[in-house]
């Protein structure tokens, strides 16, 4: 498990901007900080893949609170997507946090799950506007999507210290002096 860095690009290239060098911070420390971004996120896009081959992204609500390798969402399993996964389970998942300034994304290993102790773990009155008959919703799934990486872009909270940050990469002509972080995270 490794840690890897892109550092240095043209400036307004959100891939290729950032400090993004090396730290002093663990594998652990990492794992901690996608944490942190995902559940400051909550909401997310599952992007999956269609049988002709095109990539489909659709807004999901993330039913757990803490990340610990694996994201869970709600569906139906008779859904385009949790069909799409059982021909494809290649999937990818991205957090956005524009207030803070921070992005996330995270690729893994989808599956269509049928248990109804972890559903109900998940279950929250809110979802009986997508499932009307809660728990006993007829085809009621999860999805679980094991991260095998994941790809981050945080910025300072200081709305002031990011703009500050931008003037002097863009003075300099050197965007890696953006005050960002950006990682990339083997899981």
């Amino acid at each position: 498990m490794t840690d890897q860095t892109q550092t240095s690009g043209p400036a307004g290239d959100p891939e290729r901007t950032g400090t993004g060098g090396p730290d002093d911070r663990s594998h652990d420390e990492h794992v901690a900080k996608i944490a942190e971004l995902v559940k400051d996120a909550r909401f997310a896009m599952l992007a999956t893949m269609t049988p002709d081959g095109k990539h489909v992204s659709r807004p999901m609500a993330l039913q757990q609170v803490e990340f610990d390798g694996d994201l869970w969402f709600l569906a139906y399993d008779d859904s385009d997507k949790a069909k799409e996964i059982e021909a494809n389970p290649s999937v990818n998942v991205s957090f956005s946090d524009p207030k803070d300034s921070s992005f996330t994304s995270i690729s893994g290993t989808a599956e269509i799950v049928h248990d109804r102790a972890k559903a109900q773990e998940f279950w929250n009155p809110v979802m009986n506007a997508w499932f009307p008959d809660g728990l006993e919703t007829p085809g009621l799934a999860l999805i679980k999507v094991h991260a095998d990486s994941a790809e981050y872009w945080d910025s300072p909270d200081n709305g002031v210290v990011r703009l500050l940050g931008m003037i002097k990469a863009a003075v300099t002509r050197q965007p890696e002096q953006m005050p960002s972080d950006h990682r990339t995270v083997e899981l």
